[in-house]
């Protein structure tokens, strides 16, 4: 015999003077969702200057240092934000930022294979209240349970130039690598479409703006592993 459950849920009421019962629950959510989806129209349908050739996103530097920690990487990302997503911050919408490093070992006689690897995980974000804004960073995914670093800048180039460095971070542990063996890593730098809201997500498909994305290869050489 099957077991049943069942829940019981409430939402909460008020009677108008005709003694109709209106529920706040359900047109508070239609509402937010009707507001989201106005904003994302509006700034979708703003045009923009003629900016669309021009590369918004590349890695200008990349360093690796064998250390006793483990393989550190450093780059420098040139990051200019379109109109339109510097529209969205402004707005209180964050936008969420993945670098991700693969650590690949050489084989001549087949495709080189992965060692190690490693992701980190910016939110950026604008306080219109407070005027300020917020980066956190974490190992995880931002809003999962991992725990994330935040700090607050007076500025949008501070906050920005905090998004565009990043310093001696480990992508390997110290075993990972073995020395006289030859290593390339495969660093990646993008804008992470997935933890927008809905609204924003539908409207950004083909459109070049929000395709914030570089990578970039650099060796390992043996004698940078002894």
């Amino acid at each position: 015999m099957w077991k049943v459950i069942t829940t019981v849920s409430s939402t909460r009421c008020w009677r108008k003077d005709r003694g109709l019962p209106i529920c706040i629950g359900p047109l508070r959510r239609r509402l937010e969702q009707t507001v989201a989806w106005l904003l994302a129209l509006m700034l979708l349908a703003c045009p923009l200057p003629g900016r669309a050739d021009q590369p918004f996103t590349e890695i200008t530097q990349i360093q690796l240092d064998r250390s006793e920690e483990g393989i550190l990487l450093s780059a420098t990302i040139k990051l200019e934000l379109p109109q339109i997503i510097d529209d969205a911050l402004q707005k209180g919408i964050p936008m969420f930022f993945v670098a991700d490093a693969v650590v690949l070992r050489d084989r001549w006689y087949w495709y080189d294979k992965q060692v190690a690897s490693a992701a980190r995980y910016m939110r950026l974000s604008y306080q219109p209240l407070t005027r300020r804004w917020r980066l956190m960073v974490s190992n995880n995914p931002i809003g999962s349970s991992g725990l994330a670093l935040g700090q607050n800048f007076d500025t949008r180039e501070e906050a920005l130039a905090a998004v565009r460095r990043i310093s001696q971070w480990k992508v390997a542990e110290p075993g990972d690598v073995e020395p006289d063996v030859r290593y390339n890593v495969d660093f990646r730098f993008r804008l992470d479409l997935s933890q927008l809201p809905r609204p924003f997500q539908i409207g950004a498909v083909g459109q070049a703006d929000w395709n914030i994305a570089a990578s970039r290869n650099v060796r390992l050489g043996a004698e940078s592993v002894r």
